[in-house]
């Protein structure tokens, strides 16, 4: 799943193509990367670029074939490939993620989740507590976690991960995280993601 060799900017805007791709599929037999790049308002050359880090198949004056670009992103970005993940922190963000049935569309599949309040483990609702965690994650082959607990807490549930053999954490802890360089670590920032949003709206509403 991983790719060393495409920057994490291009492995970003990925997603983006191929949600466009799919809403213009029966719009357009062929695409060009200026088409997908005007629709998203982006640089051509940089879409160009994007799309030949997966793509070999564009042609000049013709493009793409759509269906055929649309599973080559697929097939780079793992979604036809089913990862199994678990979440840390059975709150009302970790429960809302755990009941979200989108995530399996990208090849992500939440099996458990995990809590060391004992009144929500629940393994009928596949809430168990954290003591079992180390043990659950060698079990399944875990190699994604998604941490979902308060700040002070997430440091030691990502050192646990990490012990236990999850190779990417998916963190929507608003704190940084310090990890071996071989494990990657995505941050969903709520707080910075409503900072550019108030800005621009202030900046739109001078």
């Amino acid at each position: 799943m991983f790719h060393l060799n495409i920057s994490k900017s291009t492995l970003q805007r990925l997603p983006l193509y191929l949600n466009y791709l799919k809403s213009v599929r029966d719009k357009y037999v062929n695409i060009s990367a200026t088409i997908i790049a005007d629709a998203l308002k982006l640089n051509d050359v940089q879409v160009r670029k994007d799309l030949a880090s997966v793509s070999s198949s564009g042609k000049p004056k013709v493009g793409y074939v759509t269906e055929d670009l649309i599973k080559e992103l697929e097939d780079f970005l793992g979604y036809n490939t089913v990862n199994n993940a678990i979440i840390v922190g059975a709150g009302k963000l970790g429960k809302a993620l755990m009941g979200y049935s989108g995530f399996k569309e990208y090849g992500l599949n939440i099996l458990m989740a995990f809590d060391s309040d004992p009144k929500v483990i629940d393994e009928a609702e596949r809430i168990m507590p954290i003591e079992k965690l180390p043990e659950f994650c060698r079990k399944m082959n875990i190699k994604i976690g998604i941490i979902t607990v308060p700040a002070q807490n997430a440091q030691e549930v990502c050192d646990l991960l990490v012990e236990s053999g999850v190779l990417a954490i998916w963190n929507f802890a608003p704190v940084h995280l310090r990890v071996p360089e071989d494990i990657l670590v995505q941050n969903e920032n709520m707080a910075a993601a409503l900072a550019v949003l108030s800005n621009h709206l202030a900046e739109k509403l001078k």
